[in-house]
């Protein structure tokens, strides 16, 4: 059986029963209240708010580096757990220009009947150039290569080096933020192990609050060209900036469902945590 844990992709539970001596106290409330105690209140601002939505922004002009974990149940008794390193790094090009990197390593874990593998998977690398300003019409867009590299071992990688293009085109209007990442990649080698082409589509849709909250939806679908099969995972995440001590972080979680995959791909409904450090200018 072949299980595909080559695609990147670029995912909340309670009971009614409370004890004894305990107020009974929202969700909501609970959060709230947890919050006040980690978050100084200088933070609990507008700079909490603007790093929210410049989170919301994958070719923002700042340096983060998220820790994303996921689980997925893959052909109904394989678990997948996959954590993936992201950092995000820009580079200042002149007046006019930013470079942003965004870089994923994936670190993967397989167990089921007949099945454990495990280890870093192929690192994905992705370039975006762009403007520092955004259009006429409030569009934000950047643009260029990504690489795939076959750095991952036995078992966790597609052990091909892939290339294409990718681009990002977004717009922020008060609190919302929506546009849509997309690349493509295909093997450049003749390597006669696992051949890429594939078409990656990442629309996002997310509301961001006054005191830093994010509600997002998206769905990260990939298209398989060689076996003509899409896996389309689609996922509701929250997510609050706050600090710990002076550094800024992110955190947050949700679920997905997938409603496409192959037939030895991930199926029903999975799981995302998200932790990310922040380092603004």
């Amino acid at each position: 059986m072949r299980i595909d844990i080559f695609r990147t992709e670029q995912a909340r539970h309670a009971d009614g029963s409370f004890h004894p001596g305990w107020k009974r106290m929202s969700l909501t409330g609970l959060f709230a209240a947890i919050t006040a105690l980690i978050i100084p209140g200088s933070v609990l601002s507008q700079d909490t708010d603007d790093l929210a939505k410049q989170l919301a922004n994958p070719v923002a002009d700042l340096i983060s580096v998220p820790l994303q974990f996921n689980y997925d149940r893959y052909g109904g008794h394989t678990d997948r757990y996959l954590l993936n390193i992201q950092p995000v790094i820009p580079f200042d090009l002149g007046d006019d220009l930013n470079l942003i990197t965004r870089t994923i390593i994936p670190v993967v874990s397989l167990d089921g009947p007949g099945i454990n593998q495990n280890g870093v998977g192929d690192i994905v690398q992705s370039f975006f150039l762009s403007p520092k300003v955004p259009t006429a019409g409030g569009w934000i867009w950047g643009a260029g290569p990504v690489f795939l590299y076959p750095t991952g071992g036995d078992g966790v990688s597609a052990d091909t080096f892939a290339a294409g293009p990718t681009a990002v085109a977004l717009r922020q209007r008060g609190p919302w933020t929506y546009g849509g990442l997309a690349n493509h990649l295909r093997s450049l080698d003749d390597n006669p192990g696992t051949k890429i082409n594939s078409t990656f589509l990442n629309p996002f849709l997310s509301y961001t609050t006054p005191t830093g909250t994010s509600y997002a939806l998206q769905t990260e679908a990939t298209y398989d060209w060689e076996v003509k099969e899409w896996s389309v995972p689609i996922g509701v995440v929250v997510t609050q900036v706050f600090t710990i001590g002076s550094q800024p972080v992110s955190i947050g979680g949700g679920v997905r469902y997938w409603a496409a995959s192959p037939g030895n791909g991930p199926e029903g409904w999975g799981a995302r945590f998200n932790f990310t450090f922040l380092f603004p200018k």
